[in-house]
């Protein structure tokens, strides 16, 4: 257990600080983004929303900015790769690295979806919210989970990714450019149904990819004209796409009428990763310099340390927001008016004051190393005691019972994204690739999923094993990073 002043005073000097401040920012931009561009209107017992970006269309151009998401997996490509190698060094297995990336995610996951798959069904029956009022609620406060879907499934390929790495270089993220521009080309002109979902996988991976040529340190091998021209191309790639080719200028999801390039990712988001990634690295010497002042990297290490926590409940402080101060007097002006751009400023301070306290809340489960250490609840116990029953397996076995972890917390993690925690998916959901969604059912496909995945990582195997090409590049030593946060 360390408190947040002793982990300021043991950051190493080999610590690239920048990588935490990059993590940080990202979520945290998502989260002023979401909370500026949020257009809700109360009225005595119907709530209703929208975005801005469907109401104000100048305003799409701002996610050519606030469309970070990019920089997060770029980031996880770093903290992948340096993770991966500690492990590998230590003599550990792919099963140990997708039980510690997994769990990170899984804490504060697992106790916001323990929270709103009770409170639902109790508003709903004892507060009698209206049907109309709790499906989109619930489908709001789930919108977050959308992020962890894709996330879980990038961390489970890593280890195959690094081989690919190792192997090819930057053959690797040009294939993945070639990919995705394919894709697109299939499904808007030959009309290929489902094969867009591919580019859920290659875009986001590509990204992921990038973050491995800064771990390895070829990035910062090179020169500062690279990355300007990187930025630049990636930046006239995006507006050439969007203004004079079929792609919406938003790089999220809006009605206009153009093709979409956020279901599924589409190749300008390609563009806009190179852009953002190539824009983060020329601004990392500046920005590495401020943090090396305690303040600024106090600040840091401690957003880090429960910022999935704050991007899981982020939705649900609007809600309390909408419900509590609204019906106060809160003034609603037309989105767009000068009034409401006005009012932007206040809106989010008050957004800000409820996600605090939530945080205060629930922020424990992110980073238990922080604060007083208390004794897991009976339910936790039990869960371990499943999780440890599993026994003695070969390693190949455990490897192929981590990954069916995965796939049971990809689906139900799926689930909820769709449908919340309503049940009831959202509009507009293809209902061809949609499986049932209830929550508890969704539930227990993470508790069990989640399970499989610990149980796999505390195997002892019982007989030596081929190593496979995705397991060898957990097994080449490389420099070990700095476990936090």
């Amino acid at each position: 257990m360390s408190s947040l002043g002793e982990l300021v005073e043991q950051t190493p000097q080999t610590r690239d600080r920048y990588v935490d401040f990059l993590r940080a920012f990202s979520i945290t931009v998502v989260v002023l983004g979401h909370w500026l561009l949020a257009v809700v209107v109360w009225e005595p017992g119907h709530i209703s929303g929208d975005s801005a970006l469907d109401l104000i269309p100048p305003t799409r151009a701002l996610t050519w900015i606030l469309q970070v998401m990019p920089l997060f997996f770029f980031v996880g490509g770093f903290a992948n790769y340096k993770t991966a190698q500690a492990i590998a060094r230590r003599g550990g297995n792919y099963t140990e690295f997708l039980h510690g990336r997994v769990t990170r995610l899984m804490r504060p996951t697992a106790a916001f979806v323990a929270v709103w798959i009770v409170l639902a069904p109790l508003l709903d029956r004892f507060f009698h919210v209206p049907a109309d009022v709790l499906t989109p609620a619930t489908q709001l406060v789930g919108v977050p989970l959308w992020f962890l879907v894709v996330y879980l499934a990038v961390i489970a390929a890593t280890p195959a990714m690094l081989e690919l790495h190792r192997r090819y270089r930057g053959l690797v993220p040009v294939s993945m450019v070639a990919g995705v521009a394919l894709i697109d080309l299939a499904r808007l002109t030959l009309d290929v149904p489902y094969i867009g979902l591919l580019n859920f996988a290659l875009v986001w991976l590509f990204g992921h990819q990038l973050g491995f040529f800064y771990a390895d340190g070829t990035f910062e091998r090179l020169g500062r004209g690279f990355f300007a021209t990187m930025a630049a191309t990636g930046l006239v790639a995006v507006a050439v796409l969007t203004l004079a080719g079929p792609y919406s200028p938003s790089m999220v999801g809006v009605s206009d009428g153009k093709v979409s390039n956020n279901s599924p990712p589409s190749i300008c988001l390609i563009a806009l990763t190179a852009w953002l990634v190539a824009l983060a690295m020329l601004l990392r010497p500046y920005v590495s310099r401020w943090l090396q002042r305690r303040r600024p990297w106090s600040a840091v290490i401690g957003l880090n340390s429960v910022i999935m926590t704050a991007f899981l409940w982020h939705f649900t402080a609007l809600l309390l927001v909408v419900v509590i101060v609204y019906p106060m007097g809160w003034p609603q002006p037309d989105a767009g008016s000068a009034l409401w751009w006005a009012l932007r400023p206040a809106w989010i301070a008050l957004l800000v004051a409820f996600l605090v306290p939530l945080v205060a809340l629930f922020g424990r489960y992110e980073r238990p190393d922080l604060g007083p250490q208390k004794q897991p609840p009976p339910a936790r116990l039990a869960w371990r005691g499943l999780a440890l029953r599993i026994g003695a397996m070969p390693a190949s076995a455990a490897t192929a019972l981590a990954l069916g972890g995965v796939f049971l917390l990809v689906i139900g993690m799926h689930g909820f994204a769709v449908a919340g925690f309503s049940g009831v998916p959202s509009p507009g959901t293809d209902t061809a690739v949609v499986r049932g969604v209830e929550p508890w059912q969704n539930a227990l496909l993470l508790f069990i999923g989640w399970g499989l995945i610990t149980g796999a990582a505390r195997h002892r195997a019982t007989a030596p094993n081929r190593v496979t090409a995705a397991e060898s590049a957990l097994q080449r030593p490389l420099d070990v990073y700095p476990p936090f946060p």
